[in-house]
């Protein structure tokens, strides 16, 4: 009885490690697909064959095409190589950690210099391919909403620092920083010639400008 209770964890265990192995080559597969030839150019088979896999393998281990994209951003804003939840990754914890609002929003802002500019793009895609798939339209909504609710986090957390204007709620500290750092507003600026530098630069000027008690500019 011992023995074999044994070997059924062993092989348990020796499954879960496969699978695993399996999800993290579908995983960068996807990303080094996704983002060299876009959304819509690359295909679930093109994962798979990447990856060494069956089509029914990308899907049980990730999912369909707009997971894919899914876990690809969440691998781009967590500098990983799997997905990384919203309070795990770096430049998160080091919006926490800072002190001063200011230096909160500087944080931030340096850290969407790199990261909008990378996920913008698929973001977008998704976003388009949504207006004829459901479910790329339902995996759209579900990264908006959820960067929504993240922006709330940074919104009490600078709350925290005692350095927000007092007449702007939570809520409408959280709706300017969701839509100014959005794929759109990012893709705009760019179409009119703006660097990810000078993107940067914004947000950190716009938002102590609007979020904070008596800020000046931020100098440059």
């Amino acid at each position: 009885m011992t023995r074999t209770v044994k070997t059924r964890a062993y092989r348990s265990t020796v499954r879960a490690e496969q699978a695993r192995r399996t999800r993290l080559a579908v995983l960068r597969a996807a990303r080094e697909l996704l983002t060299e030839h876009g959304y819509e150019a690359t295909t679930v088979a093109m994962v798979a064959a990447a990856a060494g896999v069956s089509v029914d393998t990308v899907y049980t281990s990730v999912g369909r095409k707009p997971e894919l994209a899914v876990a690809v951003v969440d691998m781009v804003l967590g500098s990983a190589d799997e997905p990384v939840p919203a309070q795990e990754r770096d430049y998160v914890r080091a919006v926490q950690a800072a002190v001063t609002g200011r230096e909160k929003l500087a944080v931030y802002a340096a850290a969407m210099r790199t990261l909008v500019p990378r996920t913008a793009p698929l973001l977008e895609a998704l976003r388009r391919a949504g207006e004829a798939d459901p479910a790329s339209a339902s995996a759209w909504s579900m990264v908006m909403e959820r960067r929504a609710a993240n922006m709330l986090l940074l919104a009490a957390d600078l709350r925290a620092s005692g350095d927000l204007r007092a007449d702007l709620t939570d809520r409408e500290v959280a709706d300017i920083v969701w839509s100014t750092n959005s794929p759109d507003y990012w893709l705009l600026l760019r179409s009119r010639g703006w660097s990810a530098k000078r993107y940067a630069e914004l947000l950190e000027d716009l938002w102590c400008r609007l979020l904070l008690e008596g800020e000046p500019p931020v100098s440059r």
